[in-house]
């Protein structure tokens, strides 16, 4: 900072103030008046030697504080400088070198920077949305630099406005949402002491509410990419995210600079990070206020009392001289223009006309007029005189209008002005003027040096821009001023005049860009004139609260002959990305909790770029605007299925020279679930493009189902192509995998025998444990699930196979047994695997119902087999064969059990004549349950087919084997042949826990009748039967298996024909 001086060393107030009276008259006289006011009597140009001295004091002080580097078409030597200021001043040397030494004196100015932020472009996205919120920090690092150093040249870092600048020298601009390309037009004044040891730096942030992954992972709607979700899990809450800095030296800069900077990195990540729109003022800022506050000293104070009382003036008279200076002085002099209120309202509070004279009224006339034409300048050029960069503009602006509107009102000025127009329409005619001049002003700023179509694009781009950002000044600050002071709605007349000078400007543009093929570059920077056009016609009235049609009115037709190459440029530059990023991708997942690559949140950051592309178009035409979405989501499948193909490539690249197949396969689990991914993010397309509204705009001039038959089609066709690619890759997976289970498998059946089942399926379900727990940890959930499901399927199929070869060994059908009960846990994993409806399929369901029996001994098996022919004998509704008639009950206390036989009924004639002679033949079953109790036999009645027996039986039996499963009494109704063997008319059974006195501790006591159907063996074969039957080596399998295929070929020889 600048040292403090005496006060006789500082540059006197009135040295400025002399200085700006003169620049005052000056450019007054340079701008000219509103029609409607007079013209001002133009000052002598002639200065006395004090005004000489003066002027020339603060042009070598202009000189000796020189800033910055000196234009192209500069002077640079400060010698030259002070030679020629010499002369043109006719100073002698004396003379010079005094008030040389004089200025030398002074106290140094107070350095400043003056530094606006406008705009950046490119930016990375750091959210999941694929955008940003960016602010800026800014300031002034000092004591750094060093001669023929640069800033740039040390080690790149993070935050080096936050760290190494004070925090009161820090500035901040606005944190601009959602966005890649922000707008701030924000003015910053950063001090300094010393421009060769002093460096600007901005960093750009993007700002991070603290929020949790899950709220971030429900915001994935545009998709913008996983990785970012889960760095900034890893990060502190809150904690903002860098985009990029610009460093500069100061003694580099000129006086005025205005550049696009690009945005440095502080690694190599990212090295493009877009660029930002800087503009410099090198400017000085003296120690001392040179602004008058508009009272006065106690000495002039105590002047005009003294005068005033000897000359007997009125109050009035004093009101109408203060008026008349302060009015006059206001026009030269920078003083608040509150001050003119008081004598306004003291000439208004005594006015009476009559009290003075011609000349007196003419001369207040006057100081009217010349106030009210300086005061219509200033607002003419009120975007200049009160720049918003300057805090106290607004306030001053609105105490102008009211000094102006207070005038006016006065009858005063009615009586002595009476041809002057109202106020407000000189304010509007005014604001209006100087809206044109400054539109042409601003385009006379941004005329190319080079003529070309492309830079003439990008001129009237940046004057576009300007004016949005003019009107969204307008309409935030001053319309509120004007409104409140003249109820003068300077926005929407600013927006009327400025929207029609920017359509014809862009009309001749579009107009000569289509008599040429339109380039890439011309066609980008049509682009954005489009969506700058879009963003002014937004700030304008909404059509129903219109006067007339605008001129900005369907401005999408002029650039209708540019789309094709929007949209060929939106597919070439994502194609690029999509390469680029496929390129640099080594197929490793981003970290624990994601497990995709990097080539896919590129990916979802392009396509979400893609849909931004498309909302920022937002074609109004509603046919027009379909066919444009058709071919955005025909270019975005596209991309998605080129994807796929480079992503396999990839794989087979980086997999070529690698040996170990365990880095192969987790290639291709990335590969899988970066395509997995990518799915989600194609099936969200209708989402981001907003196929709902397109339907309901195009509803009225496309068929019905148009919209449904042509994007919806296209959409299935990639989302089909997808999942075949996801399919394959994952079925190369389980390939892997298959041969592992099916080996393992065969092991289990080939052990000793001595190996417990339980130890026996110990390595397959290791093997299990290991892959699957590696599959899920490189899978997505979708992924896997899927995986699990074709191994799910293959390992069913090779437990049939070996099921089926092992169906004689109870001991391997044990194993396989037990194997499919624990890989059926292993595949639930306790609800996080596949649902049961997935593991329960027919297979399994069949494989498990073989097992059972397989892996039983042949008495279980016997046992199942009655208990089979139990259940069918409960199911049997028909009496078809004829029935059997019995009383069964067991009395405990005599382990007794008694069966009364009483008759058989409508048997089948199975002798030539006609009849039958049948008998029963009673049985305990299982055998070998009951291996002590003969058959028994009832008397064999002749001819008859509805035979009353009435013989009662007693079984001495324990009642603990009657209880068990499968145990019955069967009944085999025989036909008795003397010269052949007996005929079977048909089986009953009946269980033996179903009858009285097995059932409770109670002894029976009146014992019901039981009516048993006669049923037939299964003709088919059972398959209990078969299983016996292949136990060649088992006796008591082989006898049981012979006596009821014994039965079964019996009934096949008499089974009753349909319809009996």
């Amino acid at each position: 900072m600048a040292t403090h001086l005496s006060q006789s060393q500082r540059r006197p107030p009135l040295l400025r103030q002399a200085i700006k009276i003169r620049r005052r008259r000056v450019r007054d006289l340079q701008d000219p008046l509103p029609r409607t006011a007079q013209e001002i009597e133009p000052p002598s140009h002639h200065f006395s030697p004090e005004e000489r001295a003066l002027l020339y004091e603060e042009a070598l002080y202009t000189i000796l504080h020189r800033l910055g580097q000196p234009e192209p078409n500069h002077v640079k030597e400060a010698s030259e400088l002070l030679r020629y200021l010499q002369e043109a001043f006719h100073m002698g040397p004396e003379e010079h070198q005094q008030l040389l030494q004089k200025v030398q004196k002074l106290e140094k100015p107070i350095f400043c920077l003056k530094a606006t932020v406008k705009q950046a472009k490119g930016i990375l996205g750091k959210d999941v949305s694929g955008f940003s919120d960016p602010y800026c920090l800014l300031g002034i690092e000092q004591g750094v630099g060093a001669p023929g150093g640069s800033p740039g040249s040390r080690h790149r870092q993070k935050a080096v406005v936050r760290h190494t600048i004070p925090e009161e020298q820090t500035h901040r601009t606005q944190v601009i949402t959602q966005t890649l390309n922000p707008v701030w037009e924000e003015t910053f004044i950063l001090e300094f002491e010393d421009i060769s040891n002093s460096s600007f730096h901005l960093d750009m942030w993007d700002l991070d509410t603290v929020e949790s992954v899950r709220q971030k992972l429900g915001e994935l709607t545009d998709l913008h990419g996983l990785r970012r979700i889960f760095k900034e899990a890893r990060k502190d809450k809150g904690q903002d995210d860098f985009l990029g800095n610009v460093v500069l030296r100061l003694q580099d800069l000129r006086c005025q600079e205005d550049q696009w900077y690009p945005l440095e990195p502080c690694t190599e990540t990212y090295p493009d990070r877009g660029q930002c729109h800087l503009q410099f003022q090198l400017i000085h800022k003296r120690a001392g206020s040179t602004s008058w506050d508009g009272s006065l000293s106690p000495q002039a104070a105590t002047i005009l009392f003294l005068h005033a009382t000897q000359k007997d003036l009125s109050d009035f008279h004093q009101s109408m001289a203060q008026w008349l200076a302060y009015s006059r002085l206001y026009q030269s002099l920078e003083f608040p223009s509150s001050c003119l209120l008081h004598p306004i309202t003291s000439i208004e509070y005594q006015w009476i006309q009559g009290r003075l004279k011609a000349e007196q009224q003419e001369e207040l006339a006057a100081s009217f007029r010349n106030l009210l034409a300086y005061g219509l300048s200033l607002i003419r050029r009120f975007r200049s005189v009160f720049p918003l960069s300057v805090p106290d503009s607004p306030a001053r602006l609105q105490s102008l209008l009211r000094v102006l509107v207070q005038m006016c009102k006065m009858k005063a000025f009615r009586e002595l002005c009476p041809d002057s127009a109202p106020l407000p329409r000189l304010v509007t005619e005014a604001l209006r003027t100087g809206t044109v001049e400054w539109f042409h002003l601003k385009q006379q700023h941004h005329q190319p040096m080079v003529q070309g179509m492309l830079q003439a694009g990008k001129a009237l781009l940046s004057l576009v821009q300007d004016i949005i950002g003019d009107l969204h000044q307008c309409q935030r600050t001053w319309n509120k001023i004007f409104q409140n002071a003249l109820k003068v709605n300077l926005f929407s007349m600013a927006f009327l005049e400025l929207q029609w000078l920017v359509a014809k400007r862009v009309q001749d543009h579009t107009a000569a860009a289509a008599g040429s093929p339109v380039s890439p570059e011309v066609g980008e920077s049509l682009f954005q004139l489009y969506v700058s056009l879009k963003e002014l016609c937004q700030l304008g009235p909404v059509p129903a609260e219109r006067d007339g049609v605008l001129a900005l009115d369907g401005f999408h037709r002029w650039f209708q002959p540019a789309v094709p190459s929007w949209l060929q440029k939106t597919y070439s530059v994502a194609l690029a990305r999509v390469q680029r990023a496929v390129q640099m991708d080594e197929l490793v997942p981003l970290g624990e909790l994601t497990k995709h690559s990097t080539s896919a949140v590129d990916l979802s950051t392009c396509f979400a770029q893609i849909s931004h592309t498309a909302r920022q178009l937002d074609w109004p035409d509603p046919e027009e605007a379909f066919m444009i979405t058709v071919k955005f989501v025909e270019d975005t499948c596209r991309l998605a299925l080129v994807y796929c193909s480079l992503i396999k490539a990839r794989a087979r690249e980086l997999s070529a020279g690698q040996k170990d197949q365990g880095q192969a396969a987790n290639m291709l689990c990335v590969v899988v679930n970066d395509m997995e991914q990518l799915r989600l993010v194609i099936g969200k397309l209708p989402t981001q493009l907003a196929w709902e509204a397109l339907e309901q705009r195009v509803g009225a001039v496309l068929e019905q189902g148009q919209l449904q038959n042509t994007l919806y089609a296209q959409l299935q066709g990639a989302l089909a192509g997808l999942g075949h690619e996801i399919r394959t890759g994952v079925r190369t997976l389980a390939e892997q995998l298959e041969v592992g289970i099916a080996k393992h498998i065969q092991k289990l059946v080939s052990v000793k025998e001595s190996v417990l089942p339980e130890d026996a399926i110990l390595p397959l379900m290791k093997f299990l444990e290991v892959k699957l727990c590696y599959m899920n940890t490189n899978l997505v959930q979708e992924n896997f699930n899927s995986l699990l499901t074709l191994l799910w399927t293959h390992t069913l199929t090779v437990l049939v196979e070996v099921a089926a070869s092992q169906r004689s060994c109870p001991l391997a059908s044990s194993r396989l047994k037990i194997a499919l009960q624990n890989l059926e846990i292993c595949f639930y994993a306790e609800g996080c695997g596949l649902p049961p409806e997935a593991l329960h399929t027919a297979t399994f369901q069949a494989l498990q119902k073989d097992l059972e029996l397989q892996a039983a001994s042949s008495r279980e098996l016997i046992q199942k087999y009655f208990c089979s022919r139990i259940q069918q004998q409960a199911e049997a509704a028909s009496e078809e064969l004829g029935a059997v008639t019995v009383k069964v009950s067991y009395r405990a206390s005599e382990q007794k059990l008694r069966v009364e036989l009483l008759s058989a009924s409508s048997l089948l004639p199975l002798d030539s004549n006609g009849s039958s002679d049948p008998f029963v033949q009673l049985t305990l079953e299982p055998r070998h349950e009951f291996p002590e109790l003969a058959p028994r036999e009832t008397q064999k009645h002749k001819k008859d087919l509805h035979p009353l027996f009435d013989e009662t039986f007693e079984f001495l039996v324990p009642a603990e084997p009657c209880r068990k499963d499968g145990a019955c009494l069967l009944l085999t109704v025989l036909d008795h042949d003397t010269l052949g063997a007996d005929d079977l008319e048909g089986e009953a059974f009946l269980p033996l826990r179903s009858v009285p006195g097995l059932t409770g501790t109670e002894e029976p006591g009146e014992v019901p009748q039981t009516r048993l159907p006669l049923t037939y063996p299964a003709l088919n074969g059972d398959p209990i039967l078969q299983l016996l039957e292949s136990r060649k080596g088992d006796r008591e399998a082989q006898v049981f298996v012979r006596l009821r295929r014994q039965r079964a070929k019996q009934a096949s020889q008499h089974a009753p024909k349909p319809g009996r």
